[in-house]
C-alpha cells in the first residue's frame, strides 16, 4: 500500500469518542476520504465525562459547531471552575478558576507581588483576584468582553453538558457531512498476514468492512487497539490509586451553579454536575480501601436531589497504552486509556487526540515518522495531565484516613516533584505554553492545598511595598465590581439558551 492515499477510515464505537471523530474528520477531510463509523445501539455508552474545560469553546468554533444550539442540543450550563471541597483536615474548599488572578505587572506575574504582601500579612485572599471565582461564589455567568487591558482579559468558560446527547448532536453533525453509519456488533479482526496491519472488521450479521486506516473508540476494551494489535497497557495505579466509579443522575437543583464540584470522601471523591435538566453525580473511588456497597452508601447519602435511577459502576485502571497509535489503528478516547475525570479532562484529550491525527495523518502506512511523533506528543499531554492530577491526591491533608495518608506517601514522577520543589522555594511555576494546565491551575491547587513557597521573585521589590499593596487592591475592586453586575447562570440561561424539556438519556 505504500504511496497510495488513504481512501477509507472506518471508525470502531460510538459515543462521545467516536462521534467527536468523525466530525472533526468529516469537517477536515470535506469528503476526499471515506469514514465509516460502526457502532451497537445493544453497548452501552460509558459516558463519564459531562464536564469540560475552555478548549472545548475553540474545538467546537473549528468544526462549525454553533455555541447556542450546542448548549439547546445537549442541556449543557456554564463552567467558570471546580471546587474542591474537603480535601484538607479543615474541610474547607476552593476553586480552581478557568482564567487568571489578577494581572501581572511589568511582565512578572501577578502571584509574585501577591506572594510578597502576603508575607507581609497585608494581603486578602488570593481567590479575591479571580473573576472567575467571585463570579462562581455568586452563581453569577457573563461571557467574555474583548477589552484587552482589562479584568476580563483571560477570562474564559467551559461547560457541563450531558455526553449522550452531544454524541446524538455530533453524530447529527457528521452524518450531514456524508459519515456513514453501520450498525453492528464486531466479532473479528482481519489482520494481514504479512505485515500484521489491520486489512478488515467482521459484523455479527456477517458483513465485512475493509478500510485503510481504523480510529479505535471502542472504550475500555481497545478490541482493535489491544485485543488485535496487542499493544500493551502503562499502569499508572502507584500514582492514580482509584479503579472505580459509581455514577447516577439526580433532579436539577436551584442555583445552576457554574462550576463543577469535587468532594473528598473516606476512600475517594463524588463529582456534582449541574445541567439544565438533571444533576450529574458519581463517587470515584478505590477498591483497595473501601467496598462498593460503602461507596454507594456515600454516593447516596451524599446527593442534594432525588435520585433518577441506580447507580452504575465503572470499572478501570488508570494509565495508557503504550503506543496510541499502532500500524494503522489509532486509539482514541478510553480505548487509548483513562485518567479519572477529577479535573474534567476526559472528553479534551479525545478532541485534542483526534485533531492531531489530522495533522498527522498518513497518506499510506509506513510513515513511521509521522507516528512516532505522534506517539511521543500524546504521551507527553498524558504524563503532563497525570501529573497535575497526583498533585491533588499528593497534597491533601485529611487526618487519619488510610486512603489519604497512602496517597501523601506515595512516590510520585519526578517530573511532578521538580514543580514541587522549584514553586516552594520562591513560586516560580514552570510549563510549557502546550501545556494544558498553566501557572494559574497549579497556582490554585499549590495554595489551595495549602502548598505555599518560603520566598518570591526579588524583582518585585522594584516596587515599593504601598505601590504593590495600592495596586493590588484596586484590582480587587475592579474585579469584585465586574462580577457583581452581571446576571446569575439560571437568568442568563433562561434568557439566551434555554433548552427544550426532552426525555433523559
Amino acid at each position: 500500500m505504500s504511496g497510495e492515499h488513504i481512501k477509507h477510515i472506518v471508525i470502531v464505537g460510538g459515543g462521545a469518542a467516536g462521534w467527536i471523530s468523525a466530525s472533526t474528520l468529516s469537517s477536515a477531510l470535506r469528503g476526499t476520504v471515506r469514514i465509516t463509523l460502526i457502532e451497537s445501539d445493544e453497548i452501552g455508552i460509558v459516558g463519564v465525562g459531562e464536564a469540560s474545560i475552555p478548549p472545548i469553546r475553540n474545538f467546537n468554533r473549528v468544526n462549525g459547531i454553533d455555541e447556542l444550539e450546542f448548549i439547546k442540543r445537549t442541556q449543557a450550563t456554564f463552567k467558570l471552575g471546580i471546587e474542591f471541597r474537603n480535601w484538607d483536615k479543615g474541610g474547607d474548599a476552593y476553586i480552581h478558576p478557568f482564567g487568571p488572578y489578577g494581572r501581572s505587572i511589568d511582565l512578572i506575574p501577578f502571584h509574585q507581588y501577591y506572594l510578597r504582601l502576603r508575607q507581609t500579612g497585608m494581603a486578602l485572599p488570593l481567590e479575591d483576584y479571580s473573576l472567575a471565582i467571585r463570579a462562581a461564589k455568586q452563581n453569577r455567568f457573563a461571557t467574555p468582553q474583548p477589552n484587552v487591558g482589562t479584568v476580563y482579559e483571560g477570562y474564559t468558560y467551559a461547560y457541563h453538558f450531558d455526553a449522550g446527547l452531544y454524541a446524538r448532536f455530533l453524530r447529527d453533525v457528521s452524518e450531514a457531512r456524508g459519515v456513514h453509519r453501520v450498525e453492528g456488533k464486531i466479532t473479528g479482526v482481519n489482520l494481514n498476514p504479512e505485515d500484521g496491519y489491520i486489512d478488515s472488521v467482521t459484523l455479527q450479521s456477517g458483513q465485512t468492512i475493509q478500510g485503510d486506516f481504523f480510529v479505535d473508540c471502542s472504550g475500555f476494551r481497545g478490541l482493535l487497539i489491544e485485543e488485535a494489535l496487542k499493544t500493551g497497557y502503562e499502569d499508572w495505579s502507584k500514582y492514580l490509586p482509584c479503579n472505580r466509579a459509581l455514577a447516577v443522575p439526580s433532579e436539577r437543583v436551584e442555583p445552576l451553579t457554574p462550576y463543577t464540584r469535587a468532594t473528598a470522601h473516606q476512600a475517594g471523591w463524588q463529582w456534582r454536575i449541574p445541567l439544565q435538566h438533571r444533576t450529574g453525580n458519581g463517587h470515584v473511588f478505590c477498591d483497595a480501601f473501601t467496598t462498593e456497597d460503602e461507596a454507594r452508601s456515600v454516593l447516596l447519602s451524599n446527593l442534594d436531589s432525588k435520585a433518577l435511577a441506580d447507580p452504575r459502576l465503572l470499572k478501570f485502571t488508570t494509565g495508557r497504552r503504550n503506543k496510541f497509535w499502532n500500524k494503522n489503528c489509532v486509539s482514541i478516547g478510553l480505548a487509548s486509556g483513562f485518567m479519572e475525570p477529577l479535573e474534567s479532562t476526559s472528553i479534551h484529550l479525545v478532541q485534542t487526540a483526534i485533531s492531531r491525527v489530522v495533522g498527522f495523518l498518513p497518506t499510506h502506512r509506513y510513515d513511521e515518522a509521522s507516528v512516532d511523533e505522534y506517539n511521543r506528543l500524546t504521551t507527553m499531554e498524558f504524563e503532563e495531565t497525570r501529573d497535575f492530577l497526583i498533585l491533588h491526591y499528593k497534597a491533601n491533608t485529611k487526618p487519619d484516613m488510610p486512603f489519604w495518608q497512602y496517597c501523601r506517601d506515595m512516590p510520585i514522577p519526578d517530573t511532578l516533584q521538580r514543580r514541587i520543589d522549584i514553586f516552594k522555594a520562591r513560586g516560580r511555576i514552570h510549563f510549557r505554553h502546550e501545556e494544558l494546565f498553566q501557572e494559574a491551575s497549579y497556582l490554585a491547587v499549590f495554595t489551595g492545598q495549602n502548598i505555599w513557597p518560603e520566598g518570591y521573585d526579588p524583582v518585585v521589590n522594584v516596587l515599593s511595598l504601598e505601590d504593590t499593596r495600592a495596586r493590588l487592591e484596586k484590582m480587587h475592586d475592579i474585579i469584585g465590581q465586574a462580577a457583581a453586575v452581571w446576571p446569575t447562570q439560571t437568568e442568563f440561561i433562561e434568557k439566551t439558551c434555554k433548552a427544550a424539556q426532552i426525555v433523559n438519556v
